[in-house]
């Protein structure tokens, strides 16, 4: 019986001793090395996305003259489309392009993107100024989309998971992957929104458009230093097949109790090419059990030459997209996170602007520039995380990262929660001193009050970002099956996007209630609106969410494989009171 889709070619010596093999011949592509290039280059993109995003709404409301809500919505859209373009980035990258010229491609289109968005607001005439400057933030999002699903997980594939002393160094990668970014995303914040509300946008952007050319550069130097994978045609096509072989087979009896024969014979967990992750085999797990008769042969099947993978499965084709189905409810657990986080581009910078932010006689402080604290706040937090909290950790629950991906996960959706009580609380101070000095219907006057009052919530969003984006990254990358890593990568973004769209319906839905009874609570005068009860609001919709989450990852199974005829389990287990259970 023929074995599905394409012949994979497969390094026999590799398969029969991977680890010895990798300890005789120290590999020449791939390693730190060539990851320390990727990085580099997704510094310098997210210097360039977060020069823009950070200031962006200070942009909107004074030089386009939008209203607060209507320029809050327009970032909003903008994020949330920049985060969903991904998902097809990815496809094409896994289907067609690869990730290496996915990123080359992609990074060529956010050059010119940036580029023409330099031009809108400087040698552009006013009366086009507008459409342009719109139209270039859209071919940035487009080149967002084959950028940002592809860089993290090319670089994670720098590192083969067949070296134990690489795959120990991908354990840390994610923390040191997303400390790398945060650098960036900082220094723009620093430096390029500075330069934004002193000097100029043009040379605000001009900057940013500079980097992306290097980081262009830096990234074809290390052409020769990178391991590369071919793409392995459309993984959708996989999944399809199981859905549709598994409805083919609806009446035939399930066969888990050992009745009947399941197709096994090509037990396979990818392709594998020299110097990456070698195939592995899965094993059989008791979740969404209805997909399994997939890989049931039949009376039709027996009598079949050959196997119509229409109709007939493996058991690895199978359990990968079961991999698939259990990410969806942890996606759909973790949106409200990221529509609470969208506050940091948009609503923070508007309470900022009304307070006081002088640095000495001659100095004020940008108000979009506060959001540095939150890069700060990881910068300090992931070192004391992976090297003071994990080994701490490790002792007292004997996982090998401490906590478990998805405890990681939880732990930052509750700081979230915390964040908009105390963001409310903050505002409702904000309001009463404004009210107590009589400035009440002066929405551009300055509130004597310090805007480092808002260090607690800039502060408590970046630890967020450490326990859930960065669970979120690795729980995206290890759980999917290799194939589709670059799909998984895009999936977790696109949390970001889909959380923004959900945070701008929030935004719809309170200012309709709120004008029905007199007084819409996101009114341009800050100092008027109930901003303070809209933090609330996203409160209690996060606790809510939590309670879902917990209900969600209690129920989570973690893959399994089987290699060597010995089980050795990724680990199996009960989300928030999780235990790693692994039988060598």
């Amino acid at each position: 019986m023929d074995s599905s889709v394409a012949p994979v070619t497969i390094d026999n010596a590799h398969r029969q001793n991977p680890t010895k093999l990798s300890s005789q011949k120290k590999p020449s592509k791939g390693g730190w090395k060539a990851a320390f290039f990727v990085i580099s280059v997704e510094m310098a993109e997210r210097f360039a996305f977060y020069g823009l995003a950070g200031n962006l709404i200070t942009y909107l409301t004074n030089n386009l003259g939008e209203p607060v809500v209507t320029a809050a919505k327009n970032v909003n859209t903008w994020v949330g489309v920049s985060a969903i373009f991904p998902l097809l980035g990815a496809f094409i990258a896994d289907s067609y392009l690869g990730r290496f010229k996915t990123i080359l491609a992609s990074s060529v289109i956010y050059f010119l993107g940036m580029v023409l968005l330099s031009l809108s607001v400087s040698v552009i005439p006013m009366h086009s100024r507008k459409a342009v400057f719109f139209t270039a933030l859209y071919v940035l999002a487009i080149g967002e989309g084959g950028h940002k699903p592809c860089v993290q997980t090319f670089a994670a594939d720098q590192f083969d998971e067949n070296n134990p002393e690489e795959k120990a160094a991908k354990s840390s990668f994610f923390n040191w992957w997303y400390l790398g970014i945060v650098t960036g995303a900082s220094v723009a914040i620093v430096v390029v929104i500075y330069l934004q509300d002193n000097v100029s946008w043009a040379a605000g952007f001009g900057v940013l458009s500079g980097s992306l050319a290097v980081a262009l550069a830096v990234f074809l130097i290390g052409i020769r230093k990178y391991r590369k994978q071919r793409p392995t045609g459309s993984p959708f096509t996989s999944v399809a097949q199981v859905f549709v072989a598994a409805a083919k087979k609806w009446r035939v009896s399930e066969t888990h109790g050992g009745r009947g024969i399941c197709y096994e014979d090509d037990r396979r967990g990818g392709s594998h090419v020299k110097g990456q992750t070698m195939g592995r085999d899965w094993v059989r797990t008791k979740q969404f059990r209805f997909l399994d008769k997939a890989m049931i042969i039949d009376d039709k099947d027996t009598l079949s030459k050959t196997r119509d993978p229409w109709r007939l499965c493996s058991l690895n084709q199978v359990e990968e997209v079961k991999l698939v189905l259990r990410l969806i409810p942890i996606w759909l657990g973790c949106l409200m996170f990221s529509a609470v986080i969208t506050q940091l581009h948009t609503f923070f910078t508007k309470q900022g602007s009304t307070m006081l932010r002088s640095i000495g006689p001659n100095f004020q402080v940008p108000p979009a520039a506060l959001q540095i604290l939150v890069g700060l706040t990881i910068l300090i937090a992931v070192p004391i995380y992976d090297r003071v909290f994990v080994p701490i950790a490790r002792k007292i629950t004997g996982h090998p990262s401490g906590i478990t991906m998805l405890q990681r996960i939880g732990t930052g959706l509750f700081i979230s929660i915390l964040n908009m009580v105390v963001a409310g609380l903050v505002e409702t101070a904000r309001v009463n001193t404004a009210t107590k000095h009589g400035l009440m219907d002066a929405p551009k006057a300055v509130v004597p009050m310090s805007v480092w009052w808002l260090l607690p919530q800039y502060v408590l969003t970046g630890l967020g970002d450490v326990f859930t984006i960065v669970g979120l990254q690795e729980l995206f990358y290890d759980q999917m099956p290799e194939e589709m890593r670059s799909i998984g990568a895009a999936a977790y973004i696109s949390v970001v996007g889909v959380g923004s769209f959900i945070n701008t319906a929030i935004i719809s839905v309170v200012q309709v209630i709120s004008s029905r009874h007199g007084n819409e609570w996101l009114g341009d005068n800050l100092n008027r609106a109930k901003l303070n009860y809209f933090y609330w609001v996203l409160a209690g919709l996060s606790a809510f969410n939590l309670c879902a989450y917990i209900w969600i990852s209690r129920r989570f199974v973690y893959k399994k494989v089987e290699n060597n005829d010995e089980r050795v389990g990724e680990g199996k287990e009960s989300g928030m009171g999780g235990y790693l259970d692994v039988k060598v």
